[in-house]
């Protein structure tokens, strides 16, 4: 099943037939196959790319919160609801993140523009 990890185009490409089958096998077990681990896993890396980090730490901790919630959550998955696993799994990957991000910058605030009257010569 390694090569369901696909390595020529993008490391963090799982294939959905393959983590779904995983999954299933996951819940027939009781716990997360090591497979299973290593696609959404590899799913989160992927992800944590497309956001911006100052230091490469805080990459590996949203990627850690990631991770704790796919341990603590991953059950939830129903394939009777919902065929698509990456939807899941990926929001769940998000969800991780901006924990993980609210716990390293606990008084950080998003900033925002406003085209207001007073703020349009701060352009």
């Amino acid at each position: 099943m390694v090569d369901s990890i696909n390595n020529k185009k993008m490391t963090h490409y799982v294939n959905a037939d393959d983590l779904r089958r995983e999954i299933s096998l996951s819940k027939e077990k009781g716990e997360l196959t090591t497979e299973a681990v290593k696609m959404l896993r590899a799913m989160a890396d992927g992800a944590s790319k497309k956001l911006k980090y100052k230091y490469e730490e805080d990459r590996e901790d949203c990627i850690a919160f990631a991770m704790m919630d796919i341990i603590k959550y991953w059950r939830g998955y129903d394939p009777e609801k919902s065929k698509n696993v990456f939807a899941y799994y990926t929001q769940m990957i998000k969800n991780g993140f901006g924990k993980g991000w609210k716990k390293l910058y606990p008084n950080a605030t998003t900033s925002k523009v406003s085209l207001d009257h007073e703020n349009l010569h701060n352009l």
